[in-house]
């Protein structure tokens, strides 16, 4: 790590100390950061970003932190995906210990924790209140909005100065956020798969010898798991492979400007082609629709990933980036 990124993190460290806000990467996304306990740095973020205040936000702890100063228990499953999955792209729901600010949680009984594996985000969250303390810290971005996997992405974001800094540490590996799974009912639900990530179901049902459930009505609230999420400004439609290129060529025919993501091989001209893998999709995802956002589209047109297991992550976060945008094909046809 470079002289001057460790002075930076030095800097941040007591930015967060002092109630500030300070966006970070981590291996999934950007996140933009406060202290866990400090509810006014805390009601920061929110405004910065815009979000509901009932909307709980994931606290990001060191390796060598006290996780039982967090929550109020840690059930053997816990213990198990931790040492299997962490540091990484996992948040477990857990019981939130009382002494916890209810504002982290978006004031349920429950919190959400995780250890990232980004080396930068594992330097600031050791440097921060000698590796003790929690940050506080969803996506670094407007809410609803495409999440940052890019220092400029943040930047841009939040142009307006309503961040104190941002530590640059290269394009997230992962590309999109955690799974998050609800470890809070165990005894009611057991194990609940509250938002798909790089982690899969399969992977924790391995390590849990139960396939995690569904998310259910009376499920915990979290970050990112409202029905529409991660869109950008321009439209978003997907449309299935074997319709895409009689999509095309109907939108062509209304003189509509189209911007598309696709992942299948055509001569598609001025498209964006991300790879046939999840983990490669993914990692080019959110810069991916960032860019085609810019394009002055009517409508960013997205081939449909397939739908095996392996791709449920990259197909939750796309269902809802066209969830407000539902009809607009009809529309522009």
């Amino acid at each position: 790590m470079s002289l001057l990124l460790s002075d930076q993190i030095v800097r941040a460290a007591h930015l967060l100390e002092q109630g500030r806000l300070v966006a970070f990467p981590t291996e999934t996304v950007y996140g933009l950061g406060a202290d866990a306990e400090n509810p006014a740095a805390i009601a920061r973020i929110y405004a910065a970003k815009g979000r509901p205040s009932n909307h709980p936000v994931i606290v990001h702890l060191a390796p060598q932190a006290d996780l039982g100063y967090w929550v109020s228990a840690i059930p053997a499953q816990a213990r198990s995906l931790i040492e299997a999955f962490w540091p990484g792209p996992l948040t477990l729901i857990l019981p939130r210990a009382a002494h916890i600010p209810a504002a982290v949680a978006g004031g349920q009984n429950s919190i959400g924790v995780r250890c990232p594996s980004h080396p930068v985000a594992q330097a600031l969250l050791r440097a921060f209140k000698g590796g003790k303390g929690g940050i506080a810290a969803p996506s670094a971005n407007k809410f609803g909005h495409v999440s940052p996997t890019l220092a400029q992405h943040v930047r841009d974001e939040f142009a307006d100065g309503s961040i104190d800094l941002v530590l640059d540490g290269g394009q997230s590996e992962v590309g999109i956020e955690s799974s998050i799974l609800d470890l809070s009912r165990l005894h009611t639900h057991g194990p609940v798969l509250l938002r798909p990530g790089r982690i899969t179901a399969l992977q924790l049902a391995e390590v849990l010898g139960v396939l995690p459930a569904t998310p259910d009505a009376s499920a915990p609230r979290a970050s990112g798991t409202l029905e529409a999420h991660y869109a950008p400004q321009t439209p978003v439609a997907m449309v299935a492979s074997a319709l895409l290129r009689q999509t095309l060529e109907q939108l062509a025919d209304a003189g509509r400007r189209v911007a598309l993501l696709h992942w299948s091989d055509g001569p598609h001209a001025g498209a964006l082609q991300l790879p046939s893998s999840p983990a490669g999709y993914a990692h080019g995802l959110y810069a991916g629709l960032r860019a085609l956002d810019t394009a002055a589209a009517d409508v960013i047109l997205i081939e449909a990933p397939p739908l095996s297991a392996d791709w449920q992550a990259i197909n939750d976060r796309l269902r809802r980036a066209a969830h407000d945008s539902a009809g607009i094909l009809e529309q522009l046809l």
